[in-house]
């Protein structure tokens, strides 16, 4: 009979991801049932995800584009397009930070791999993200960005936000599962974000401008600024800029080996901090 392998061991962690990944059936479920049972008895159900991200994205652009002085027919999908990423990013951060706290319960009781919970999280944040997408593809219908073969970039784009997201849950989760001032401090951190995002405002606009363009590339030290850039530039036809897909490169590599560190060291004692 083989050994089995210490509590703090790269198999043990590897193991875990596995067997969570192998039980897609459940956490598929898991992540559907989550977006129905938060509308459960509205008459539109899902749908609201899609309403509530059109009636945000067309007042903020609109409103925005009137103090900026840009031209509402490519500054409704710039912002449109910003806020459906930035939602996905989002929630990754804010929800993955108290994955396991919310899933005390099942973390106690059910004896099933860590990752479970983190793909369930992933999964349905990729769902509020395809319904969001029904907005972009409205706006794409009636303001015909210039889109090309670059599109097809979204999709390897997006694989990275996920990869990214999965990272960002596994690692947050873990430390916020220890220390509970945690996640009130990625919330006040989030909210700073998204203004120092360009999402309302366009950066490439500033980097134009040669009276602050220096100090507008002090925005690229906003790692969120990048993830945005290569989704963003493929669904609105514009330049590919690849040093975002290195810069976003790097932070995934650097992210994963801490993520798996993290794993490795703690996740069997992520039972007894719930």
């Amino acid at each position: 009979m083989p050994e089995a392998a210490p509590s703090r061991s790269w198999r043990r962690a590897f193991d875990d991801l596995g067997q969570g990944w192998r039980q897609r059936p459940l956490w598929g479920y898991l992540g559907w049932q989550d977006i129905k049972q938060r509308y459960r008895r509205s008459v539109l159900g899902p749908l609201w995800i899609s309403i509530t991200m059109a009636v945000v994205a067309t007042a903020m652009g609109i409103l925005y584009g009137a103090l900026f002085g840009e031209d509402i027919r490519t500054f409704l999908p710039y912002v449109a397009t910003g806020l459906l990423i930035w939602y996905f990013i989002n929630g990754c951060i804010l929800e993955g930070s108290e994955v396991f706290i919310a899933n005390e319960g099942l973390i106690r009781f059910l004896p099933a791999p860590l990752s479970l919970h983190v793909y369930r999280l992933v999964w349905r944040q990729t769902l509020f993200f395809l319904h969001n997408l029904v907005v972009w593809g409205i706006l794409a219908a009636i303001f015909r960005p210039p889109l090309g073969w670059s599109l097809l970039l979204a999709i390897p784009a997006f694989m990275l936000l996920i990869v990214n997201g999965a990272w960002i849950t596994v690692l947050t989760g873990i430390i916020a599962t220890r220390f509970r001032d945690i996640p009130p401090i990625i919330a006040s951190l989030a909210n700073l974000l998204f203004f120092v995002t360009p999402i309302v405002w366009q950066y490439d606009t500033l980097l134009k401008n040669p009276a602050v363009a220096e100090r507008a590339r002090i925005a690229e030290l906003n790692p969120v600024l990048h993830f945005v850039e290569i989704l963003r530039e493929p669904l609105l036809g514009e330049p590919i800029v690849w040093h975002h897909w290195i810069v976003v490169g790097v932070i995934t590599v650097a992210g994963c080996i801490a993520a798996l560190v993290c794993l490795r060291n703690y996740r069997s004692r992520v039972a007894y901090w719930v």
